[in-house]
């Protein structure tokens, strides 16, 4: 197993600028007692891409991204973010299971957005956007402020910084909780079907912001999400998860156009009215 995880540090780290890898999942399966949710998954994403990852209920999507965020531990394989081993490190040309100090310095690379906002209900909101600057990366007050209030401009909400989060409609509060990611400046940002727990009147909002960020940014961008739409306006590439391993990937046009497979097709169809 160390040696095969050597090799595929090594294979990222070779590899030239423009197809530099980010992100690699190499034989990643992830089990809930019984219940075996990823089943070997092999994926990789490039510096900059921005992906959707599309799929039924059930089927892997949030795990995917929630080892990336240490949030759930993988029972066998490796992921490598931006040239380290996430799970594991290196000690004296060895890979052992990481400590929880190298879990916070490649988590320290990454941002997530839940489908629920996660604000401190007790803050403002520029102190929900100062605190993890301030006191995570230790960052001077003044800095800390000065950023947030560029980043809740970039989401249209500098006009609401001292108010509090039950001020805010549910669109609002998810774009503080954009902004707040944002802030910390990551390699990588995760979106966990961000409009979820939304009214669908609240949810272009948004959609608008991480559409912005998108096309603004060379920011790598992983989205899990059922907006089709969406999908097919921001991606790179669309990856269909199915029983935990991956079905079909490739341009939206061509997964979410001409599917290759009759379960994509299937799972498909529900949303094609809507197209």
């Amino acid at each position: 197993m160390v040696a095969m995880q050597d090799a595929i540090y090594e294979e990222v780290n070779e590899m030239p600028a423009p197809d530099r890898l980010i992100v690699r999942y190499r034989g990643i399966r992830k089990s809930f007692s019984d219940f075996e949710v990823l089943k070997g998954l092999d994926l990789d994403i490039k510096q900059g891409e921005k992906i959707t990852i599309i799929g039924p209920s059930g089927s892997g999507k949030t795990t995917i991204i929630r080892m990336l965020m240490t949030l759930e531990e993988p029972t066998s394989g490796t992921i490598i973010v931006d040239g380290e081993p996430l799970w594991h490190q290196e000690v004296k040309g060895e890979l052992i299971i990481a400590s929880e100090k190298h879990l916070r310095k490649v988590r320290g690379k990454i941002g997530m957005v839940f489908q629920q906002y996660n604000l401190f209900p007790h803050m403002t909101i520029l102190k929900n956007v100062t605190e993890a600057p301030v006191h995570v990366l230790g960052m001077p007050k003044q800095e800390a402020k000065e950023r947030a209030l560029a980043m809740l401009e970039k989401v249209g909400l500098k006009d609401q910084v001292h108010k509090y989060p039950i001020q805010l409609s549910g669109g609002q509060q998810q774009r503080v909780a954009i902004a707040r990611a944002l802030v910390m400046e990551p390699k990588v940002m995760l979106f966990d079907e961000v409009t979820s727990a939304l009214d669908p009147e609240l949810v272009g909002e948004v959609l608008n912001v991480i559409k912005d960020i998108a096309h603004t940014t060379n920011m790598t961008m992983i989205l899990v999400t059922h907006e089709m739409d969406f999908a097919r306006e921001i991606s790179d590439r669309v990856v269909f998860i199915d029983k935990g391993k991956v079905v079909e990937q490739g341009p939206p046009e061509q997964v979410l156009e001409n599917p290759k497979t009759e379960r994509l097709n299937t799972f498909l169809k529900r949303f094609r009215n809507g197209y």
